[in-house]
């Protein structure tokens, strides 16, 4: 099946360069981010540790080592912002290349498709929301991957130290298998509670299609927008919006639960390590950080549901749209 939304930037010659060179950049400064991140949990076991030989031993650690300790941080912070500004800058530049390729695209089968209920909202509107999503969406999804890829080694290597667990007792890469299972577990939640919301999201656009149509022909025409057909446009609106607004009621009640649930569930998870003191605060510290970094990987989605459910809907549009071009 044709693919138009895609193939018109990553199968057109026009935009090979930016498509395939613009993405492997993006691949390959987006893994260099991540190694910062890896550097910097790191940096915080190495700076609690040297925090409880100050607290526990006074006078052990001098000012000048804590400073330095303070300067690596900086220097490491210091090349992830300049790499970040850059990429991001970068990013919106290969997003706008793919919006101009799809609005090439359509334009080009303007009197072909001029006459479609929401042309114009399709070929300005659409296009335009589908590369902003994509521009934060596609690359948080593929930042999310390559965080796994990093943090998971390093998240088994410290849970060694880490076997013992509430209930379960002797549990062997124990927080490994609970970020799976808390994370996957709380995606598949989220997406069977939301399952509604992109169908509600599309109907949405539909009905405020029409209503901004009429308000349109309204402008130039005394005989169209009387009162009674806006009224009863409108209506449909609120009507649509109040069965979005319940819908997202008990989704963001499933959601934000979930989520602050997770936030004490690490330390549950580790208390009998942590009572019986046997790994120290850095280590402490780094675990936590690595399993939170290993965990929103895999909680990608809970995290970006509501945009994904915005995204969908605004695919399902444009691939609706682009098969009436192809009939």
């Amino acid at each position: 099946m044709e693919q138009p939304v895609f193939q018109c930037f990553f199968l057109n010659k026009k935009w090979l360069p930016w498509s395939i060179l613009g993405t492997l950049l993006i691949i390959a400064v987006t893994w260099y981010q991540v190694s910062l991140d890896v550097q910097i949990n790191d940096w915080f076991g190495e700076f609690y540790d040297m925090i409880q030989v100050a607290v526990t031993e006074p006078n052990t650690i001098t000012f000048e080592q804590f400073l330095w300790t303070c300067f690596t941080f900086f220097k490491i912070a210091g090349i992830y912002i300049i790499v970040a500004v850059l990429i991001d800058f970068f990013t919106r530049h290969y997003i706008f290349r793919w919006r101009t390729a799809m609005n090439d695209y359509y334009t080009a089968h303007w009197d072909e498709v001029r006459h479609i209920e929401g042309a114009s909202q399709r070929i300005q509107e659409d296009t335009m929301r589908f590369a902003s999503i994509m521009e934060t969406l596609g690359v948080n999804f593929m930042r999310s991957v390559m965080t796994l890829i990093a943090f998971m080694p390093l998240l088994v290597e410290l849970g060694k130290n880490i076997t013992t667990f509430p209930i379960f007792g002797e549990v062997q890469y124990g927080l490994v298998y609970l970020a799976i299972i808390v994370s996957l577990g709380g995606t598949i939640l989220l997406a069977v509670v939301g399952i509604k919301l992109p169908g509600l999201e599309f109907n949405n656009q539909k009905v405020e299609a029409a209503y901004r149509k009429e308000l349109v022909y309204g402008e130039d025409h005394a005989n169209r927008a009387d009162p009674e057909t806006l009224s009863q446009l409108f209506g449909n609106v609120r009507k649509n919006y109040f069965k979005l607004y319940w819908n997202y009621l008990y989704f963001d009640l499933v959601k934000w639960s979930y989520l602050q649930a997770n936030v004490i569930l690490v330390y549950i998870a580790m208390g009998p390590t942590i009572v019986a003191g046997v790994v120290t605060f850095g280590v402490i510290q780094q675990t936590v950080r690595a399993f939170g970094k290993v965990e929103e990987s895999f909680k990608f989605f809970v995290y970006s549901w509501g945009t994904v459910i915005e995204l969908l809907s605004i695919y399902k549009r444009l691939r609706g749209f682009e098969r009436q071009i192809q009939a």
